[in-house]
């Protein structure tokens, strides 16, 4: 399998290098030359598969010669080596519980696949590999967890000040080692602009190999397949569910979007937003009007301009018509959001978090409107994360996991720096150099 930049100038490169590189030379991200074809044993026996197995089988055409196949085997046990259970809600709704891991959040299974290629790929190479990431909240304690202390790495992660929840800012500032933080006077777009000129900066690569860990980065990105098998694999029901989609820089459901032109059987998709609606209304009038992120409580949402639009362009061939039959797409402001959580604690003893509630009433809404339709929301994040917005709204403590409370022990390490982009370099700077 090779891979060509979506801008269409940079030559083709394998999956080693897709994955080193994060972003083509000419910017663009990288797209697979061709999206494989499920077998139809495959997705019929999947109930009966282990969790690796049917990981590898998923991925294995995507890495191609790079990684060999008992690599392979040995980086998705380790990647899915905890539990993915999809639980009954109502009777028309279950949700894919994805925060099982160590950070206790869905990003966990892309970081922990994504540091581990990256593990394998720097033991071949003599030189350094720099991870370089923006994060709205869930992936930067995913991606620190992930590469802490992996060998010939060292990740620096952007975060907008006091736009991550508490838990949130803890998982990404408070290791240490290999991982350094760099805490940004702005927006989570603010973050990505600077990480995407930091990359455009042929200065920094003198360090070493620059690469990402967000969503852009292939490996990330395309490794969330599995999780959409392992909720089909769990499925009872005769009919393909919904599936509704907490979507910010919609990596996740463009995943899913890949996974079901592979042959996986899924109804249709919602992305389901926050007040940062960008998907929403272009869906509604055709054209795409990305804007600044608005602050909310569903923060890893908190995204203006999403980077994976553009990848979803290209699945479809910018087929407006043919997304819009693929995909609808519904937005819910706070107070809605926390109605949500207020009422399934309500009425169903269920906690969910800001994000997971989103997509609860996304599938609520389309429901109302095909009511034989039985559905699957993602559970994107623990509420424990969100604990001081959650609590407040069912006004219940949420008991706190024990190594969270270690975690949560820890000083936070960071560096404050205003969002420009020499002021950001020169922290990037200091930091690889500090570290040679």
């Amino acid at each position: 399998m090779n891979y060509y930049s979506i801008n269409k100038i940079s030559p083709t490169v394998d999956f080693r290098t897709a994955t080193i590189n994060g972003l083509a030379p000419d910017k663009g991200l990288y797209f697979p030359e061709f999206i494989p074809t499920w077998s139809k044993d495959f997705i019929n026996n999947l109930s009966g598969l282990d969790k690796t197995t049917i990981g590898v089988e998923i991925m294995r055409p995507y890495v191609g010669n790079a990684i060999p196949d008992n690599v392979l085997k040995e980086i998705m046990h380790e990647t899915l080596a905890f539990d993915f259970p999809l639980t009954q809600i109502d009777e028309n709704i279950h949700c894919l519980e994805l925060f099982h891991g160590p950070t206790l959040a869905f990003k966990d299974l892309g970081a922990r696949f994504l540091s581990r290629c990256i593990g394998y790929f720097a033991r071949e190479k003599n030189e350094k590999i720099i991870i370089l990431v923006a994060t709205s909240g869930d992936t930067g304690g995913a991606v620190a967890d992930g590469f802490y202390n992996v060998p010939g790495t060292e990740v620096i992660i952007l975060y907008p000040s006091g736009k991550v929840s508490e838990v949130q800012e803890k998982q990404l500032t408070a290791l240490g080692g290999n991982i350094h933080a760099l805490e940004v006077e702005g927006d989570f777009d603010d973050c990505q602009r600077l990480v995407k000129m930091a990359f455009a900066d042929s200065e920094l690569h003198n360090y070493g190999m620059l690469t990402s860990a967000n969503s852009i980065n292939i490996s990330r990105w395309l490794s969330q397949q599995v999780y959409y098998a392992l909720a089909l694999a769990q499925w009872k029901e005769k009919s393909a569910p919904v599936i509704s989609v907490p979507s910010g820089n919609f990596g996740n459901i463009c995943a899913g979007l890949v996974a079901q032109r592979s042959g996986l059987p899924v109804k249709q998709f919602i992305a389901a937003c926050n007040s940062n609606d960008v998907f929403t209304r272009y869906l509604e009038t055709g054209v795409y009007n990305p804007l600044d992120s608005v602050q909310t409580i569903s923060n890893a949402m908190d995204v203006g301009d999403p980077s994976n639009f553009i990848r979803i362009l290209e699945l479809f061939n910018g087929d407006y018509e043919l997304i819009k039959k693929h995909i609808t797409s519904y937005s819910y402001t706070d107070k809605a959001t926390a109605s949500t959580i207020a009422e399934v604690y309500k009425n169903k003893n269920i906690i969910l978090d800001p994000h997971t509630a989103v997509a609860y009433a996304a599938m609520n809404a389309w429901q109302r409107e095909h009511q034989h339709d039985k559905g699957i929301i993602l559970g994107t994040a623990h509420p424990l994360k969100f604990a001081p917005v959650v609590e407040k709204i069912i006004n219940q403590s949420i008991p706190m996991p024990e190594n969270l409370e270690e975690m949560m022990k820890k000083t936070k390490k960071s560096t404050l720096i205003q969002p420009t982009y020499s002021i950001a370099k020169q922290e990037i700077i200091n930091i690889l150099g500090n570290s040679n």
